[in-house]
């Protein structure tokens, strides 16, 4: 349904078009410079009735976050807001789901992979967590797989990374709310796979060990690909066989980050009580980290290793997704971070009004997923990389870092494009790259149709700048406490009220005075929580 609501109920009618829509013709006189409120709702019609449209949007802006900060931060409000209402009820999991939305459901019909819906919740955690963490094992088998959120899609795609976001997510929570008693409690599994509920502290158990045990590692130390990692379209980019690749191929942007995660969820293991667990979870880190370390190629760290060691990327040849979380996960030392931010800056992030490309040079020849410019291996922009290159710029140079979020603002876009209606209020996961030729937009990719047949309302745009920013207040609260050992160690307060902390390049150059790995006996809340657990 569609309704008016402006004190006249007024249902809209169907247009008589091949494809019709609902509509409403609303008369409206206006002077030069008179403003309007027309208000309407639309969904699914329930038989509830609307009350004050005016109320309902003042409760919702004491809801939502504020930032003390330029555009990028002022735009946090807004993105906050987009993201809670894209938290929707899933009545087969009884909880709410954070769907990719955009073509992905508008167009495909598909909630997947598992890492997107953990990662939509991950900034939820600081303003609503009561609705985060059921997405940790909604989609999870008794086994631990956490393939794919929805089936027929999870009993053919079975990236490598999925329980690795659970885990993510479930140690944030805990340490931004102190909640222990909700991994005693017994989620229910999906209904397709008829298994009894057990504690979601099981749950988190079993997926750790499916990552372990089955996913597994190669030869050369690192996670093993199965048939993707967090790039769906890595195997076909890598220029390898696809069934070598599945068989024997490593994910070094899936050991990287596991090395940052398990020590922080061994933190929740030990607050838990799981001792073994937590030595465990450190353990495989420890090699993780080592291993990506090897993965240093003189300029910077490869993408991935097929049979005998041979290297996906090379020092001609880089892959953003993973240098980031070199640097976080303790597997660059500062030379090796100061190297790559510079390359960085020189290579994907210049002349790029949108912000870093994920992959540099941008190959002539395109990809599976459109021209030069476009893909994921075609150097387009994505934002969850590009959150986590403003993670780890944070740390040592706050002015990238900040000039990085205002790339990825909807207001910097805008700018860049105006002619372009996605990306102003909303847009995509991903846009594409300057030397693309349809820069701005997104992909389109056969038989889908692509992301351009829907380019709005993805959460993934949403998310990662609101992330971006939290990660920002952290490091130029305690630029020189790692927010990973902070987590792992003790509980993240978050205080009630409606200001995130303010956070500034200038802040973080006051801060950089403080001794490298300092401890600090007390952390200041990370940011303010604004609803009622």
């Amino acid at each position: 349904m569609l309704e008016r609501l402006d004190g006249q109920w007024f249902c809209a009618e169907a247009t008589r078009r091949r494809e019709p829509v609902l509509e409403i013709r609303t008369d409206v006189s206006l002077a030069a410079g008179d403003p309007r409120e027309l208000w309407f709702r639309f969904g699914i019609d329930d038989g509830s009735q609307a009350g004050d449209p005016a109320a309902s949007m003042r409760a919702l802006s004491d809801r939502l976050p504020r930032a003390n900060a330029d555009q990028a931060g002022a735009e946090v409000p807004w993105r906050a807001a987009l993201l809670a209402g894209g938290a929707s009820r899933d009545e087969v999991i009884g909880a709410h789901t954070l769907d990719q939305s955009r073509a992905y459901s508008m167009v495909i019909g598909f909630n997947g992979a598992s890492r997107d819906p953990l990662q939509h919740a991950l900034p939820q955690v600081y303003s609503e967590p009561g609705v985060v963490l059921r997405n940790t094992c909604a989609s999870a088998s008794a086994d631990g797989a956490l393939d794919c959120a929805k089936r027929p899609y999870a009993k053919t795609w079975k990236p490598c990374d999925g329980d690795l976001y659970a885990l993510w997510l479930a140690a944030e929570y805990s340490a931004a709310t102190g909640d222990l008693q909700a991994f005693d409690a017994p989620p229910a599994y999906h209904p397709a796979y008829h298994e009894p509920a057990i504690p979601l502290r099981l749950c988190l158990q079993s997926q750790l060990g499916f990552l372990v045990d089955n996913v597994g590692r190669g030869p050369q130390g690192h996670v093993r690909m199965r048939n993707a990692d967090w790039n769906d379209m890595a195997i076909e980019d890598s220029c390898v066989p696809r069934n070598l690749m599945i068989r024997e191929g490593e994910s070094v942007p899936s050991s990287a980050p596991a090395a940052w995660v398990l020590p922080v969820f061994a933190g929740l293991a030990a607050r838990l009580g799981d001792a073994a667990l937590a030595g465990e979870a450190q353990r495989i880190a420890a090699e993780l980290r080592e291993a990506v370390a090897r993965a240093w190629n003189g300029r910077w760290f490869d993408r991935a290793f097929a049979r005998g060691g041979h290297a996906v990327g090379g020092p001609e040849d880089m892959w953003l997704e993973v240098q980031p979380w070199a640097p976080l996960c303790g597997a660059a030392d500062d030379s090796q971070a100061e190297e790559l931010l510079a390359a960085i800056n020189e290579g994907p992030r210049a002349n790029s009004p949108p912000g870093a490309r994920v992959r540099w040079p941008v190959p002539d020849e395109g990809s599976m997923m459109g021209a030069r410019g476009e893909g994921t291996g075609g150097g387009r922009i994505w934002h969850a990389v590009n959150m986590t290159l403003i993670w780890a710029a944070a740390r040592n140079d706050q002015e990238t870092a900040w000039d990085e979020l205002r790339r990825i603002s909807l207001d910097s876009h805008a700018k860049a494009y105006p002619g372009i209606w996605e990306g102003t209020l909303s847009g995509a996961d991903s846009y594409n790259a300057p030397e693309s030729p349809r820069p701005g937009r997104t992909w389109t990719m056969r038989p889908f149709g692509g992301m351009q047949a829907f380019p709005v309302n993805n959460l993934h745009s949403h998310l990662q700048p609101l992330l971006s920013y939290l990660r920002l207040a952290d490091a130029a609260r305690q630029p020189a406490d790692r927010l990973g050992r902070r987590m792992a160690q003790q509980h993240i307060p978050c205080r009630r009220g409606r200001a995130w902390p303010a956070a500034g390049a200038e802040a973080g150059r006051a801060g950089d005075r403080s001794p490298r790995g300092r401890r600090h006996a007390r952390t200041r809340p990370l940011v303010a929580r604004t609803a009622t657990q």
